[in-house]
């Protein structure tokens, strides 16, 4: 039996646990975790390897009006540190994803972010009203810089006019969130960063993959059947941290950062340059449990540098 002249243990000094929740618009991401789209399938590819109910949000693959095969293979490559590819976009079309994912998604109580594309402007309003009737669907990420397609795609992202046409084509299908992905080969990022924002986008994503090529010296053929693709990995990983930078400055939407993110630390460098969330892209090809450690870091940090949110951290850069 305690004696009442026993002295009580001192309070708990354990720090007190962040808030790790942030929004993208209407949307309430638990964590400010999700994926890169193209490298996470449609999520069952990862369901026995990730907990799905643990993601901040799940970005699929590329969703089309019709159903894609993409480009011919060879139609990815290892570089040093990073990876090329060629993919082209495959996919089950909007309502073959319909069909074959939602039923499973509608399993997880995690939001889902659907990347939509076209080869022509009308084919994005076509998708979203495909897709606008289903409650799984939390938000649309426009792809207006993918470098792996002939058509469309990262030709809208260079060119201001056409990217906010396609803004406010999708803009005027649906009162979900829409979060234009921004082509990384631009001269000035934050010129399309406001544009998105004048245009009624409730976020932006940066980066998409980088143009890049690969030659072998020995046939002296490009690497990849369609001769260029989209580069990687850590290797962009600097060009990203600016870009994000750079369009924390020129607007105030949310940003999702992207881009070589292996490590905690990665992430973490991207929100403090002004990244409202991340998503790991090319990791989860080489260890899945990237996307766990990086929340575990995130949250870690936080509490080691006293933050009350995820949000404290966010365009910290003293620069």
């Amino acid at each position: 039996m305690e004696s009442k002249n026993s002295t009580p243990p001192p309070p708990s000094s354990s720090p007190k646990q962040p808030a790790m929740a942030v929004r993208i618009g209407s949307m309430t991401m638990r964590n400010p975790v999700t994926v890169a789209s193209g490298t996470f399938g449609y999520g069952p590819e990862y369901a026995d390897l990730v907990d799905l109910n643990r993601l901040g949000a799940i970005t699929v693959k590329g969703i089309g009006p019709e159903e894609t095969l993409g480009n011919p293979t060879p139609r990815t490559f290892e570089t040093r540190g990073g990876m090329l590819n060629a993919i082209g976009l495959p996919g089950p079309g909007a309502q073959g994803f319909i069909e074959k994912y939602v039923p499973f998604l509608k399993q997880y109580d995690t939001p889902v972010i659907v990347n939509i594309w076209g080869k022509g402007m009308e084919d994005y309003g076509t998708v979203v009203e495909m897709l606008d009737g289903e409650d799984t669907v939390s938000a649309y990420e426009i792809n207006l810089s993918c470098p792996n397609v002939k058509e469309g795609g990262s030709a809208f992202g260079t060119d201001t006019d056409s990217f906010s046409r396609v803004i406010e084509l999708v803009r005027g299908k649906t009162q979900k969130p829409i979060i234009p992905k921004l082509a990384p080969n631009v001269s000035d990022i934050g010129a399309f960063a406001k544009a998105a924002e004048n245009c009624g986008a409730d976020a932006i994503s940066i980066m998409n993959s980088y143009p890049a090529m690969a030659i072998n010296i020995e046939t002296l053929e490009p690497e990849l059947a369609n001769r260029t693709g989209g580069l990687s990995g850590p290797p962009i990983k600097p060009i990203a941290i600016k870009l994000v930078w750079d369009a924390f400055k020129a607007t105030k939407l949310p940003i999702i950062g992207m881009g070589g993110i292996y490590e905690p630390e990665d992430a973490i460098e991207f929100m403090i340059a002004g990244a409202t969330a991340v998503a790991v892209g090319t990791a989860n090809f080489t260890d899945p449990t990237t996307i766990d450690r990086v929340i575990d870091g995130i949250e870690a940090y936080l509490t080691r540098k006293g933050c009350s949110s995820a949000g404290d951290m966010v365009g910290t850069v003293k620069a």
